[in-house]
């Protein structure tokens, strides 16, 4: 799989029991902003698509795109809330790095290149103090799935 480059890997980022009335976006690039295609008081939901280059010196998976943030050796996806997913006036003004080698391998290799599987990312949307998620998520803040549609 290593040998394959320029492939899609669909994304879906689901943010679980978010504060209520806080605003969540992914950042796209600088300073876009993605809205969630879903949205209830339990979850918030997001598509992606990344895009693998060629594997890094270790065999690592090489994820680019917009929404891909940080060093090649270190890629992550913001999810911002409140002042900076474009919530004027909130008392939030918070980002949450998703680390992207977090991701299990076999799991992208199942699912790169498959227009009808995802990496399905759970993400608690709550920090310690009842607030919106932030900083760099921890593992037991984060699980990783195979989503497949059907």
């Amino acid at each position: 799989m290593q040998n394959r480059t320029d492939v899609q890997l669909q994304m879906i980022l689901l943010v679980v029991a978010p504060p209520s009335g806080v605003l969540f976006a992914v950042q796209r690039g600088r300073d876009e902003l993605l809205r969630p295609f879903a949205s209830t008081p339990e979850r918030i939901s997001f598509a992606i698509t990344m895009r693998l280059g060629p594997a890094l010196v270790d065999g690592a998976f090489n994820f680019q795109g917009p929404y891909a943030q940080g060093t090649p050796t270190d890629r992550f996806v913001y999810l911002n809330s409140g002042v900076r997913a474009g919530e004027s006036g909130s008392p939030w003004e918070r980002r949450a790095k998703i680390k992207l080698s977090g991701i299990p391998r076999d799991l992208v290799e199942v699912a790169i290149g498959d227009s009808n599987r995802a990496i399905e990312a759970r993400i608690q949307g709550r920090a310690r103090d009842g607030g919106p998620v932030c900083a760099a998520v921890q593992r037991g803040a984060i699980t990783w799935h195979l989503a497949t549609r059907t």
